[in-house]
């Protein structure tokens, strides 16, 4: 996707689509992620069967180029920040708040840009780095529906 202009806006690392390289969840906060094949989306909740479901924070996203920055973190499985989505082909953290995606069948509208991380985060403890606070992003379910590996990105006008 390029910006109307033909520039490409400074959410795009590199020439290169944005999709989704994995969808993840697991049953209580704070747990690593496990990858599924796909995941169901309920509005202004989040994903079906994810300890984060109605929180303030539904959906949490994290690029795989954040994974990348380290050579310490580049080699964890997806799910590993607790990221719902891992995506490829954006920096996330460059979008703004409100920003919205379209994602499978799912809009999500951006709430937050990083997090502070909570005492006894497990990759701070592996890696001693943790890039969630700073690159994370979090978002709400806007239009419900399905994301699945592979899925293109969209950013919304507006």
């Amino acid at each position: 996707m390029r910006a109307a202009h033909g520039k490409a806006p400074p959410f795009f690392p590199r020439n290169m689509m944005m999709k989704v390289i994995s969808v993840n969840s697991s049953r209580r906060v704070g747990e690593i992620k496990e990858p599924v094949h796909k995941g169901r989306f309920l509005r202004d909740y989040g994903m079906d069967g994810d300890a984060h479901g109605g929180s303030g924070r539904q959906v949490s996203l994290l690029a795989r180029e954040s994974y990348e920055k380290n050579e310490k973190t580049a080699s964890l499985p997806w799910g590993s920040y607790a990221e719902n989505i891992t995506t490829e082909g954006i920096i996330l953290h460059r979008l703004p708040v409100g920003a919205r995606l379209k994602i499978g069948t799912v809009e999500l509208e951006v709430t937050q840009i990083g997090k502070r991380c909570h005492a006894g985060c497990a990759i701070q403890s592996l890696t001693g780095v943790c890039v969630m606070p700073l690159e994370g992003i979090f978002a709400r379910v806007v239009t419900e529906g399905e994301v699945a590996s592979g899925d293109e990105i969209e950013i919304l006008p507006g």
